[in-house]
């Protein structure tokens, strides 16, 4: 018997959203500049970090300093107010994607996301 969790709930959600895009119901297809800045600041400082993390020869400093600017960058795309109905989507998809792979798990992820929502 499948139980029903909160990840199962938001990645539904997540799934019905980009039907409904592709679907022509939803007003706007993509999401806003801001956010898309935002998402793409995160991707550029996480490719950072892994080949920091992954460099032959890379010191402590260098992940310090990489692990730093991903976890801020992330904390950037958790704080973003979404205020359209695609950014809301946009949003929840991503960090869907970056909570699958373990990665937010910080209590401030959470603090950024919920207060994003007030």
């Amino acid at each position: 018997m499948s139980r029903i969790s909160r990840r199962k709930v938001l990645a539904g959600s997540a799934v019905l959203g980009t039907a409904l895009v592709g679907t022509g119901i939803a007003r706007e297809r993509e999401p806003s500049r801001e956010l898309t800045k935002v998402i793409e600041a995160h991707k550029a400082a996480y490719t950072t970090f892994m080949k920091a993390i992954r460099k032959p020869h890379g010191t402590r400093n260098d992940h310090t300093a990489s692990s730093r600017a991903e976890e801020k960058a992330l904390l950037a795309v958790c704080g973003f107010s979404a205020i359209s109905e695609t950014d809301r989507r946009a949003k929840a998809t991503y960090l869907l994607q970056i909570e699958a792979r373990g990665e937010l798990d910080l209590r401030e992820h959470m603090r950024a996301v919920l207060f994003a929502m007030m």
